[in-house]
């Protein structure tokens, strides 16, 4: 019992326990505020905001709490801290590295929440930036058309100074894709373009209006060509048939859907040409050998050898 009463007569233990009351109310306030926001704040990027603001302000006031109460007690801790720093920071500097990491996201022009990227050889949306990983819902993989797979990946924000980061939608929000559609020769290549060009404007004519303004942004922020974002139809000869090309430009959420869209109307209105347009495709026939009758001298009966079918 005096051992007890003699430490809690030490200042150094008040001060402690001074610390650890301030973390308590520091916690239940930032607790009761995350509470408050997801409560009253209706839309999800603001409340995401939020709640980001409110967890970020609760570590620095403990930070504050901390260094506050103990501010006295921090000058005899200073050599030791010195000589451990070097060891901590050669064990931890992919730790450090991901703080770097956050630290360049935050004040940089990497991705935010809500983009879609790859980072780290994964591919998806960012659902989450954390002060050591960033949140990505997967895209791709055994799921084809840029579509979730269902996974939930963590990578570490050190992978923005190691790798390069493919943002789909930060500054430019559609992606430049295309199709092919083979057309058996001896169709008629002037109503067959019309029809790609007609279907390419139908479908993705909206995509490209809207594309036009952001693109004007990019060529006044960047030193970058004023590249075409309106639909294009470009045609190549091959061996087998005539290779139509369909280029435009489309939101880069909704790829796969497009291309849906654009060889459904496609088929549709290559059924109406009565066969002036007709899709082509490779076609192998299987060539029987020739019925083989060898002769032997002698007077000998010939020999046939039957027609082989590989």
């Amino acid at each position: 019992m005096e051992t007890l009463l003699a430490l809690w007569a030490r200042p150094f233990t008040h001060q402690i326990a001074s610390a650890l009351v301030g973390l308590i109310v520091v916690a239940v306030v930032t607790r009761l505020v995350r509470s408050a926001a997801a409560r009253y704040i209706q839309d999800t990027d603001a409340r995401y905001r939020a709640r980001k603001v409110v967890a970020f302000g609760g570590y620095g006031a403990a930070v504050i709490v901390v260094l506050s109460t103990l501010s006295g007690q921090l000058g005899g801790f200073t050599v030791a801290i010195g000589a451990a720093g070097a060891g901590v920071a050669f064990a931890l500097q992919e730790v450090i590295a991901s703080v770097a990491g956050w630290l360049a996201l935050s004040f940089g022009s990497f991705y935010n929440v809500g983009d879609r990227v790859q980072l780290g050889g994964i591919m998806g949306d960012v659902i989450d930036v954390g002060v050591l990983r960033t949140t990505i819902m997967e895209c791709g993989d055994w799921v084809k058309g840029d579509q979730y797979n269902g996974r939930i990946v963590r990578v570490a924000n050190s992978f923005v100074f190691k790798e390069p980061v493919f943002n789909y939608s930060n500054d430019f929000p559609f992606l430049w894709d295309e199709i092919t559609v083979p057309v058996k020769y001896g169709s008629d290549r002037a109503l067959a373009r019309a029809i790609f060009e007609r279907v390419a404007a139908n479908v993705t004519g909206a995509f490209a209006e809207s594309a036009k303004g952001k693109w004007k942004d990019m060529v006044r922020t960047y030193r970058i060509e004023d590249a075409s974002v309106d639909p294009a139809v470009l045609l190549i000869a091959n061996d087998n048939w005539l290779e139509f090309t369909v280029r435009y430009v489309v939101d880069y959420k909704r790829r796969r859907s497009t291309k849906n869209d654009l060889f459904n109307q496609i088929l549709d209105e290559i059924d109406q040409t009565d066969g002036k347009v007709a899709m082509a495709s490779m076609t192998v026939q299987l060539v029987e050998w020739p019925r083989l009758d060898v002769r032997l001298q002698g007077g000998a009966s010939p020999v046939v050898l039957p027609p082989s079918k590989d």
